[in-house]
């Protein structure tokens, strides 16, 4: 073993002698910097490359959030217009303003004579409260007629079949 121990020394002095210390070892101190600010501007990069997509996140919810709520209002507004294009909606804004269903119509055709009868329209006394009671008592009629009637005329409403005389529904039906 001491001849190990001798050995050990012998190479620990070569290698002492190869290595030399002292003032070589300033020569590491620009090495070590250099390497230690690559890991600070990396670490400095990777945050704010992390805060930028954090800020991207939140920009990104806040705009999910616009999103649902604008097309809550967009479903909203559909609905009042689609409550406001209803057959018997439209009926009685018509009649608030003074308008009465037509006659009979007449139509042109390509060579300019005239097919069918025309008929001036005629303004029936209708009272301004009727339109409720009609509502309300078109409404049981309403799911009942569809599933029973034949040739009805997809335009006409429940409240205006009743309440218009038989004699006009065939010239629309047979004009078509």
């Amino acid at each position: 073993m001491t001849r190990t121990a001798e050995q050990m020394k012998g190479r620990a002095g070569r290698l002492a002698r190869l290595m030399p210390s002292g003032p070589n070892t300033a020569a590491r101190t620009p090495f070590v910097l250099l390497v230690v600010l690559l890991l600070a501007g990396g670490l400095i990069s990777l945050l704010l490359l992390n805060s930028a997509l954090n800020e991207g996140s939140f920009r990104l919810s806040k705009l999910k959030r616009d999103t649902t709520e604008l097309t809550d209002e967009q479903q909203a507004l559909q609905r009042d217009v689609d409550s406001y294009s209803e057959p018997d909606a439209l009926e009685r804004r018509a009649r608030e303003l003074g308008m009465v269903p037509g006659g009979s119509p007449a139509f042109l055709d390509p060579d300019g004579t005239v097919r069918g009868m025309p008929e001036r329209a005629t303004a029936q006394p209708s009272p301004v409260t009727s339109p409720e009671p009609e509502k309300s008592a078109a409404v049981p009629t309403g799911p009942a007629s569809p599933s029973g009637s034949g040739p009805t005329s997809p335009s006409a409403s429940p409240a205006t079949a009743s309440t218009t005389p038989p004699t006009t529904s065939p010239p629309t039906s047979s004009g078509r």
